[in-house]
Formats: structure tokens, sequence, C-alpha cells
């Protein structure tokens, strides 16, 4: 199915896209969009819930990278609603967003991991705010707390754009294009492709 209703001859039907498209190599790509999402460090995870099949966010904080910032790791009470989305399909999106309007989505598989030594190296007792301590002496938000798991989010493919000018910069840059017609040079628009992921992956190694 197209939604194509343009006829534009030898001209793009979206300028914005070709204007802005940036393709430098794949280290350049895939360590920019680390150094995105860490500083951006909350972004909204979009799963599938288990009971009505409805896609759902909620805003996670990252905990930290793998494979220099390509694989993703949050917290999570096992408890939750998203242990269920992920468990029945792990197929997620991770959308990152500054008040520059850089952004970024990253698709990928996710998975559920309790195995005690991974939760330890990835522990933080800012955890306890989420939490609470349960008075049972086992639900107690330390590292030990069975109901702490970790969210792995394995990359896949990967959209994002980062701004080429400042916010005045970017602000006159879109005026003067409004005025002449064509799109607004602003952004370096990348993509990262599941060979490139994978490739990446390969060379960590």
């Amino acid at each position: 199915m197209s939604f194509s209703n343009a006829s534009t001859g030898d001209k793009a039907a979206d300028p914005y896209k070709q204007a802005n498209k940036d393709e430098p190599d794949v280290r350049t790509k895939v360590q920019d969009l680390g150094n995105f999402i860490t500083s951006c460090k909350y972004g909204m995870m979009t799963t599938k819930s288990a009971g009505s099949g409805r896609l759902v966010s909620r805003c996670m904080a990252l905990a930290a990278t793998e494979n220099n910032g390509v694989d993703l790791i949050f917290h999570t009470n096992t408890e939750s609603g998203k242990t269920d989305d992920v468990a029945g399909d792990p197929d997620v999106n991770m959308s990152f967003l500054n008040a520059k309007g850089e952004w970024a989505s990253v698709s990928g598989r996710a998975s559920i991991i309790t195995d005690r030594d991974v939760v330890k190296k990835y522990y933080s007792p800012a955890l306890k705010a989420w939490l609470g301590d349960l008075g049972d002496g086992v639900h107690d938000a330390s590292e030990n707390d069975p109901r702490i798991g970790i969210v792995r989010l394995d990359a896949e493919t990967a959209t994002y754009a980062l701004s080429r000018k400042g916010q005045i910069m970017q602000a006159v840059e879109v005026a003067q294009s409004a005025l002449r017609g064509k799109p607004a040079e602003v952004n370096s628009l990348r993509h990262v492709s599941q060979a490139e992921f994978e490739a990446w992956r390969a060379h960590q190694d």
C-alpha cells in the first residue's frame, strides 16, 4: 500500500529528508548515536501491551550501555507491566528527544535479565526511591531484591537527527527557507541499518 499522491518528476517528494541526509562512516554514526542517547539519559520505551495488544510507552532512565553505546540497559521491577509486554513480544522501540529538537529512534529486541550477577553489575542505590522497602527482609530494594531485573535492548536499526547549527541559526535558516520555498538544512539526519549494527558488534569482539 502506498500513500504517494505527488508526481514530482525528477525532484524528491520528501526534499527535507534529502537535504538533511548525512552518511558518515559507521564508527561516527554509531558513536554519535551512543553519545546522544547517553546525554539524554531519559527516553520513551514503546512495547506492545500483553493485555490489549495496543502500543504502550513508558519513560525509562538509561542505566548503562554496552558495545560502545549500541545496546541499552535499563532497570525494571519484574512485577511491572513492561516485563510481561517484553516477554510476550520482544520487539520494542526507544525514542529520545532533547530541548534542541535533536532526537533518536532505536528499534530492536528486548530481553528481561534476572541473573543476579548482571543485576548487581548495574545496581544503583537510587532504585530504592522507586521500589521501596517492603519490610520483609527480602524485598528491600537492595541489589539482592528479587524484584529488580534488567531490560536489555539490542539495537537493530536506528534513525536520529543531530543539529548542524545553534538554535538561533536554526531559526534563521528555517525562516529563510520558508521564504525561498526550499527545505531547511538544519539537521544531520542519519540511519543505522541492522547490518551496520551487526558489523559494529563484531568489531568490538
